[in-house]
């Protein structure tokens, strides 16, 4: 009887920490969601330009084994229109002209841990992260936008930086490609709306 029940406690312990670690290393292995603005202008001498843009992102970082992220997806939902003119110079008076939405995403896209290329801000952002990679989806007004090719080619480098205060505030992207004939081959800038710390990396 003893034997029966010290056997059945055993196998209640094992059942409870098997549990026990399957729910810690759920927790551990939790994605990181960041998202937040775009809003900067792109070169007068891209095709159209030059282009006000307005913009919404998502970054999900994607946990691996011991709690270290190695990928992620990134979406970007923009408006863009471009300048008044009156007789082919820019009116402020005048509304945008020519709007139109962009939907942009990266996927799987492997993570470095470093700023290595990013462009550079003042006051200077001191740590942080990137994606690189050809993009999965480039859209203009729904379809496939008529600048980039089908399946898309253009590669994007999206850089998330910050300083002491705030370990990731700034987003910038650079596209190489047929994309920067209408975005341009600059950085173009925004903000982290919500930022999330992440866990340390082992």
């Amino acid at each position: 009887m003893k034997s029966n029940s010290l056997a059945s406690a055993a196998c209640k312990l094992s059942l409870f920490l098997l549990v026990s670690a399957s729910c810690a290393l759920a927790q551990e292995r939790r994605p990181v969601h960041y998202s937040g603005l775009i809003n900067d202008y792109t070169p007068a001498n891209v095709n159209g330009g030059p282009y006000e843009m307005h913009a919404q992102w998502t970054l999900d970082l994607h946990p691996e084994w011991a709690r270290e992220w190695r990928t992620a997806d990134f979406a970007l939902d923009m408006t863009m229109s471009d300048y008044g003119t009156t007789a082919g110079v820019l009116d402020a008076t005048k509304g945008g002209q020519n709007p139109h939405t962009h939907h942009i995403t990266l996927t799987n896209a492997t993570i470095t841990w470093n700023m290595d290329s990013c462009p550079t801000f003042s006051p200077a952002t001191k740590s942080g992260f990137q994606l690189n990679g050809t993009v999965k989806m480039v859209t203009g007004n729904g379809s496939n936008a008529t600048f980039e090719t089908d399946p898309p080619s253009s590669t994007l480098q999206v850089c998330v930086t910050g300083g002491d205060e705030v370990s990731y505030s700034n987003i910038s992207l650079v596209f190489l490609g047929p994309a920067t004939t209408h975005f341009g081959p600059q950085a173009i800038h925004g903000v982290v709306r919500r930022p999330e710390q992440i866990i340390e990396r082992w």
